[in-house]
């Protein structure tokens, strides 16, 4: 019974004891926690952005997170000039293409998990309605965006 004792008593030791914290090694993994990802401001299209590594402004590969905020947010019809992959992390992220603005009857929604192709130099427009949209979006920079202006008749 002694054993016994010392044992349950190891166990619940090692239970109550907080975990001891590990130091990754930053030549092998760096990381950001939630709290500490830097958004941008909110657009007055109303989206924010985060660049999580590379320049979109610049050529070459680069990774951001984009939210829009509920509440009927919506880009205008425009272009990038590369492909745009892109993965809905959280929220419905509505998504139109073409010319034609209108996200009450054009759009399609892209709940949570949804993964989405912009393709170089095609019209698209897209945004949130009534909830929050966070998306992980990947591509080869520069990543502008082009308004779609049409042709004069």
């Amino acid at each position: 019974m002694n054993h016994f004792a010392k044992l349950l008593a190891a166990v619940l030791l090692s239970v109550a004891l907080p975990a001891q914290a590990v130091e990754l090694d930053p030549k092998a993994v760096v990381y950001q926690l939630p709290d500490q990802i830097k958004w941008g401001p909110v657009t007055p299209a109303g989206n924010q952005q985060a660049v999580l590594f590379g320049d979109p402004s610049k050529p070459g590969l680069y990774g951001v997170l984009n939210r829009w905020v509920k509440g009927d947010h919506f880009s205008k019809p425009h272009f990038h000039p590369n492909d745009r992959f892109i993965t809905v992390i959280s929220g419905t992220w509505w998504v139109g293409s073409g010319p034609n603005f209108d996200p009450a009857n054009g759009s399609v929604a892209m709940p949570a998990g949804s993964f989405v192709t912009h393709y170089g130099k095609q019209v698209h427009w897209d945004g949130a309605k009534d909830t929050d949209a966070v998306l992980l979006i990947v591509g080869d920079g520069p990543a502008t965006s082009t308004p779609f202006v049409p042709a004069p008749k």
